[in-house]
């Protein structure tokens, strides 16, 4: 199945314009274009959107990606490559996660203490920043014992 660019961009939610600065970067090689010079995307296409997106929603670098794509056209003798850089950008991205995850944690422990005092008109309600720590420490989340 083929689409056009602005069908690619509604079905991914990518702009026109980002899905040009791919194709003219060389991320999409493959794409195949009309008499009239109009791009036109197929199945293929649209994995390796998806894939692009899915780096880049990792923190990967667009050379690092082109690169990737690189060594693809290349074939087998790649694979070591290939592997080598998905094992980093998932040491990195789990490393991003853990770093999101307690940034959450200490999001959740302010929202909620926030919420309490508002209720209470007051951020100093007896007992209230040791009962949180206590929940959140029961959730295996991080405490956050700073003022306000």
């Amino acid at each position: 199945m083929t689409n056009s660019i602005g069908n690619i961009s509604k079905m991914l939610n990518i702009s026109i314009s980002t899905l040009r600065y791919y194709d003219k970067e060389g991320l999409l090689p493959l794409v195949n274009r009309t008499p009239g010079n109009i791009r036109i995307f197929d199945d293929t296409d649209v994995e390796c959107l998806k894939m692009i997106e899915c780096l880049k929603n990792t923190g990967m670098p667009l050379k690092d990606i082109k690169q990737f794509f690189g060594w693809c056209e290349e074939g087998d003798s790649t694979i070591e490559q290939r592997y080598e850089l998905f094992v980093n950008q998932k040491e990195k991205t789990e490393k991003q996660i853990s770093l999101l995850r307690n940034a959450l944690d200490r999001i959740n422990y302010k929202c909620e203490f926030y919420r309490i005092s508002k209720e209470n008109g007051t951020t100093n309600v007896p007992g209230l920043r040791e009962e949180l720590a206590m929940k959140f420490l029961n959730n295996n989340t991080v405490k956050d014992t700073t003022d306000k």
